[in-house]
């Protein structure tokens, strides 16, 4: 067993994956031969990730707020507090809060030796944002 206590630092994202304000808590990151990690990460409004991709899928699970995402090609989505939502492995999306909001979720990822946990690509257009649907 192994106890970490709530010391934990909270990190600011870095510019290269994040527009707008992100914190991250690490929560999870057990030693091999787990592939599992979990963050809880929290969206200021108008906050989101760049478009990336995750060789082994990534599960959000939203624990407070209003949140949008959108996998490539596809509409962008209203998320909130219990939504779960799955990216496929190497599906391009990104995900974030909602402009007059903040979301704040737990996000669990894989990886091992042959796979990294995510490839970060270009950052979400203030026109691909805009594209939302009015959040209430």
């Amino acid at each position: 067993m192994q106890i970490t206590r709530s010391s934990i630092n909270t990190v600011k994202g870095p510019a290269d994956w994040f527009t707008g304000d992100v914190y991250i808590d690490a929560v999870a990151a057990a030693p091999e031969p787990s592939r599992v990690s979990a963050n809880l990460v929290h969206f200021m409004p108008g906050a989101r990730t760049h478009w990336h991709r995750h060789p082994l899928s990534q599960t959000i699970f939203v624990t407070e707020g209003i949140g949008l995402c959108q996998r490539r090609g596809g509409p962008v989505e209203v998320i909130r507090p219990g939504d779960r939502v799955l990216f496929e492995a190497d599906e391009e999306h990104w995900h974030g809060a909602a402009p007059n909001r903040l979301m704040v979720h737990l996000a669990i990822n894989e990886a091992d030796a042959d796979h990294d946990v995510v490839h970060w690509l270009t950052p979400v257009t203030d026109e691909e944002y805009a594209a939302a649907p009015v959040t209430a």
